[in-house]
């Protein structure tokens, strides 16, 4: 009698879910608050304007690298590891940038702590393929996310944008983060049989799996992981384009003041929360491949259409609509890569890839521009969202018959275990959860 699972994921609980959301965020933050760095640079380190923001982006992108870099061994024992250390790293650089004045201090701690914070983005993207359901936990995070920015974003401001409360906000969440870090779900062991349901996901041939069609099954998931890779890279870039040029957009062409990008971008917050919800809901009902296609394709529809109105409420409409679109696909992106492969290889390295197109777009974005204009800079970036839906297509697809296969795969085990007519196996089943959600490995 075996009372082992071929499932290896693990169950939604409190304490691992708030782990990798809140580890995720601190390694997300700086994208969120890059506007109050570049004052905060600008007030404390007597930098330029243009200085400054090439300094923030020079920590977007030593996130995203860093971030790259560890994403494999985030998909291994070594996941703790990289988590603590990242985020012990970024606590003590982004605190040393709010507490000393000294405009060298500063700029090397937010290096510094840019580079330490890439270690919790891997570590968080590869927790997330650790959960049964990736459509409802990207669903949650997406939630959790928006909710806890949105909250910083409004309370900064209040206390006075300054790199005290500014990069101490980076410091703080960095502390919990690490805090939390004992319930971050460590990457699990897939074994034979577990491979064995994934080769049959993988269409091929008929006939049952076999370790050389495992193989093959693998370079396929190989093939499939990469192609996702670069695909969300360009989406990245297609979707912060409009994001960092939206208010250069409005006022070109809809005469858009800034008290109405305000209400854009506030309303574009609340467009993200609302999708959260949706994908929350919804789960993998309708699949990945069909959602993340029609999303895809609106988005670029609304896109193209913010180049197009004339009027300040027009385009507040569209931007919020495009937002909204925006945030859902964000999630079902993540769902995607979680579904590929249990120990987080994909979904650990695809959230340090936003970052790569992020950080760039302020410069893309402006010289996109520049050189089309408002109506041509939004037709070219609907039209990227259009191509990328294709590859798109093909590895959500997979990833449904994966998600599918390794359910069917545990219900027949299941059914075999109960066959015996053992009732403590279940049991044991789910103590072997439990134990895996509160025991973590001391590092």
């Amino acid at each position: 009698m075996s009372t082992a699972t071929t499932d290896p994921r693990l169950p939604m609980r409190p304490g691992t879910t708030s782990a990798t959301f809140l580890i995720g965020i601190a390694g997300y933050l700086g994208v969120n608050l890059s506007p109050y760095m570049i004052s905060a640079l600008e007030d404390a380190a007597g930098l330029e304007f243009l200085a400054a923001g090439w300094t923030v982006t020079g920590v977007l992108l030593l996130t995203a690298v860093v971030g790259l870099s560890v994403a494999p061994l985030c998909a291994g024992p070594r996941r703790h590891v990289v988590a603590r250390s990242g985020l012990a790293l970024g606590l003590a650089a982004f605190g040393t940038a709010a507490l000393v004045p000294a405009p060298a201090v500063i700029i090397a701690g937010l290096l510094v702590g840019g580079a330490g914070v890439g270690c919790a983005v891997a570590a968080s993207g590869a927790a997330f393929a650790a959960f049964r359901d990736p459509d409802r936990i990207a669903g949650f995070n997406g939630l959790a996310n928006r909710g806890i920015i949105t909250v910083v974003l409004a309370v900064i401001p209040v206390l006075g944008i300054a790199p005290i409360s500014v990069f101490g906000s980076l410091a703080l969440f960095c502390l919990i983060g690490l805090a939390l870090s004992r319930w971050l779900p460590k990457a699990p062991t897939i074994g034979s049989s577990a491979a064995a349901g994934i080769a049959e996901a993988v269409p091929m041939r008929q006939g049952p799996a076999s370790p050389a069609s495992a193989k093959t099954a693998d370079r396929r998931l190989l093939t499939a992981g990469l192609v996702l890779l670069v695909t969300f890279t360009l989406w990245a870039v297609g979707e912060d384009s409009l994001w960092a040029m939206a208010g250069a957009v409005g006022e070109m062409q809809a005469d858009l003041t800034p008290a109405g990008l305000g209400l854009a971008l506030s309303g574009a917050t609340a467009g993200g929360l609302l999708g959260s919800i949706v994908l929350m809901v919804i789960g993998d009902r309708l699949g990945r491949a069909v959602p993340l296609v029609v999303l895809l394709l609106v988005g670029g529809a609304l896109k193209a259409a913010t180049g197009f109105v004339e009027t300040p409420t027009a385009f507040i409409v569209v931007f919020i609509a495009w937002n909204t679109v925006y945030a859902l696909s964000f999630m079902y992106f993540v769902a995607v890569a979680a579904a590929l492969s249990a120990d987080g290889r994909w979904s650990g390295p695809l959230l340090a890839t936003y970052l790569v197109g992020s950080s760039l777009t302020p410069v893309i974005g402006a010289a996109i521009l520049g050189a089309l204009g408002p109506e041509g800079f939004t037709i070219t970036l609907g039209f990227v969202s259009v191509v990328l839906a294709v590859p798109t297509a093909a590895v959500a697809a997979l990833s449904s018959r994966i998600s599918r296969s390794a359910k069917a795969a545990a219900a027949g085990q299941g059914a075999g275990d109960n066959s015996t007519g053992d009732d403590s196996a279940g049991t044991a089943d789910t103590r072997d959860d439990d134990a895996r959600l509160t025991s973590q490995p001391t590092v």
